[in-house]
């Protein structure tokens, strides 16, 4: 397994609609296991494919607190929504930021699993939640977006310069 680089806001490869998976395979299942080490290391509760540049349908999460429930989702396709869940949501792709996110609190979910099993499945809570941040990702649509033009900007800017001050050694 290996950790991949995690893409960060305001990178424009974040922004690509990702493709249709063709194949589950073995490549497809050591990206999978890839992209859980990553999210685990950061440390997070979901990740989409397109976050570490990999611009097929897929997403992995697991918001247990003992990384006891992992999920993948490939090709996944929202059936069913209802509820509202006002969420703190926060962004491996913007990094120490929070901001509350309307969702639906409820989402029935078709997709195929990492043995390229179709499973229709139904997710509340913060699991549906992270579902729906994940797959916005594979839209080229980040949390961000459900702000203000003005707050997004602010953020932007702040990431933009923090780079910078990593890049010089400041």
């Amino acid at each position: 397994m290996a950790l991949l680089r995690i893409l960060e806001f305001p990178d424009p490869r974040l922004r690509t609609k990702a493709q249709p998976v063709q194949q589950v395979d073995d490549k497809m299942r050591k990206l999978i296991s890839d992209m859980f080490e990553t999210m685990y290391a950061a440390p997070g509760i979901g990740l989409a494919a397109t976050q570490v540049d990999v611009h097929q349908r897929l997403l992995v999460a697991d918001v247990s607190s003992d990384k006891s429930d992992p999920h993948v989702l490939i090709n996944p396709t929202i059936l069913e929504k209802d509820g509202v869940a006002v969420t703190s949501e926060g962004c491996l792709s913007v990094p120490g930021y929070y901001e509350d996110v309307e969702r639906a609190e409820h989402v029935r979910v078709r997709y195929l699993n990492r043995t390229g099993d179709a499973i229709e499945q139904e997710f509340e809570g913060l699991l549906a939640v992270c579902v729906q941040h994940e797959m916005d990702h594979l839209d080229g649509k980040l949390f961000v977006d459900y702000l203000s033009e003005a707050k997004r900007q602010r953020i932007r800017k702040r990431l933009v310069k923090d780079r910078k001050l990593q890049a010089v050694g400041a």
